[in-house]
């Protein structure tokens, strides 16, 4: 016989106290000896909060040291709050501090830059510099990745709020939107993200309507069923958009469908302002598209971003900052590191995860050469194009896993680097690459990360060699707990 779970407990008039990591808030609470377990204090981490709220708790998760609870009721709250600009705020999850006004966000991730690199690295540091902030804080992005489901997600509040029957074929409607946290078959549809340009949520709603007025079959993520999969929307500071529609064709259909041609015209007729309109059949079980040929219906196969005078092709496959105009305030700090005001074009400047080489192309002119590693090959050959059409003579470009490429062979080959710079994804570096970039002795390492706390156990691994000059973070997502940081190491 199956026991019977406890139910969960409700904690009532809770005065949130602090800030956590991954834009929850805490409360510490004490909990009574029960069950032969003496009275202890245990921290609950909960969602959508600011210090100061009171707020009744539903415990959802206890953990052996913390548990997870929400919000069933707000009694007061905080005088740091701010109304949330976005109607879907709280359940799409991914701006997790629009209630919190922009300069706490901002002091909030320079004390979460100055913990990790404590905390994690446990290495001497010097005092960190004031975050850079973002002067957009709305339509910032010049990228947004829709998915499309035949199943969408209806909030507990839809769920209790309609009658069973109702609210069960509710979930069987199409949307298009947001992926849920823990709810991978299901979209959260999106009527409206503030988060880039107005005019991505005209094209991504028109082609929702579209396909649901012609019958165009959403996919289902768990039968793996469905022509519309996935719709990705790019825009440029020149003014171009991009727009890069997933399908999934029956399987012994290689043409392009004409249910899915119908979709491409209509966004072609409606949008002149697309100048890259292409497609993609997936055929996979995930919605990555990187390994895949992407076909264009319209325009070209890429779309132009300007930065101080240079200009940058960047394809559907090729990684570029999502803020632009905060990327040129990172790749100036990068550069100032990288160089530290030497006007010594003798330097050899080895860009690590170069992606489309834009900071290659961009520290280029103060260097006597940059070469540049990426994983993706497509990216590769735009960081190439990118020279090109830069007129930009002092660059080489390789392709393929940075710990294969980079290598004592490599540097023989090449020339030990004056500088590293290295910008590699959340994860950080592999330990192989590291090893290489110690025994390299650079003059200066400037390591840009999206993620602090790996930053911190390989600023650990590298510090028998290098002490940190300077830090400086950068905010790049504004109404999110993500922060980029950049850090300056000079040999002991």
């Amino acid at each position: 016989m199956a026991r019977n779970k406890k139910p969960l407990p409700i904690l009532k008039n809770i005065t949130i106290t602090d800030f956590a990591a991954d834009g929850k808030s805490l409360v510490r609470i004490s909990v009574p000896a029960h069950d032969g377990q003496p009275e202890s204090r245990v921290v609950v981490f909960v969602p959508f909060c600011v210090p100061g709220d009171i707020v009744d708790l539903q415990v959802r998760h206890k953990k052996h040291n913390y548990w997870e609870a929400e919000v069933i009721r707000f009694i007061q709250f905080s005088k740091v709050r701010q109304e949330p600009m976005c109607q879907h705020f709280g359940t799409c999850g991914g701006c997790k501090w629009q209630q919190l006004p922009y300069p706490e966000q901002l002091r909030m991730k320079q004390t979460q830059v100055i913990d990790q690199l404590t905390r994690i690295g446990k290495i001497d540091l010097p005092e960190c510099r004031p975050i850079l902030g973002s002067k957009q804080t709305q339509e910032y992005r010049n990228k947004l990745d829709f998915g499309c489901s035949n199943k969408r997600y209806l909030t507990r509040e839809e769920i209790e709020r309609l009658p069973k029957n109702e609210g069960e074929s509710l979930k069987d409607q199409p949307a298009m939107g947001f992926h849920i946290t823990g709810a991978f078959d299901k979209i959260l549809p999106i009527e409206k993200c503030w988060l880039m340009n107005d005019l991505h949520n005209l094209i991504r709603n028109s082609a929702r309507d579209y396909a649901l007025a012609n019958g165009i079959s959403f996919f289902d993520l768990r039968q793996q069923t469905g022509l519309l999969r996935d719709i990705i929307i790019r825009c440029s500071n020149t003014g171009e958009w991009m727009v890069l529609v997933q399908f999934k064709f029956n399987a012994d259909n290689q043409e392009l469908p004409d249910k899915a041609k119908g979709l491409l015209q209509y966004l072609a007729d409606n949008f002149p302002q697309i100048s890259s309109l292409l497609w993609v059949d997936n055929q996979k079980c995930n919605d990555t598209y990187t390994d895949l040929p992407i076909h264009v219906f319209k325009g070209n196969d890429h779309i132009i971003l300007e930065m101080e005078g240079l200009r940058f092709k960047v394809g559907p496959k090729s990684f570029y900052q999502t803020n632009t105009e905060q990327a040129y305030e990172l790749y100036k700090v990068a550069r100032d590191f990288a160089f530290s005001g030497e006007t010594d074009d003798a330097l050899l400047v080895y860009d690590l995860y170069t992606g489309t080489g834009t900071i290659a192309n961009f520290v280029a002119r103060k260097a006597r050469q940059v070469i540049g590693i990426e994983y993706v090959p497509e990216a590769i050959e735009d960081a190439k194009v990118n020279s090109e059409i830069n007129h930009i003579t002092n660059t080489l470009f390789y392709a393929g896993d940075m710990k294969d490429i980079l290598n004592d062979e490599f540097i023989e080959e090449h020339g030990r680097p004056d500088v590293i710079i290295t910008d590699p994804p959340r994860a950080g570096m592999h330990p192989d690459v590291i090893e290489v970039i110690l025994r390299a002795e650079p003059r200066r390492i400037v390591y840009v990360s999206c993620n602090p706390a790996t930053q911190a156990r390989d600023l650990q691994l590298m510090d028998e060699k290098y002490k940190v000059e300077a830090i400086q973070p950068v905010d790049m997502f504004p109404h999110t707990p993500h922060v980029e940081n950049v850090i300056l190491l000079t040999k002991k």
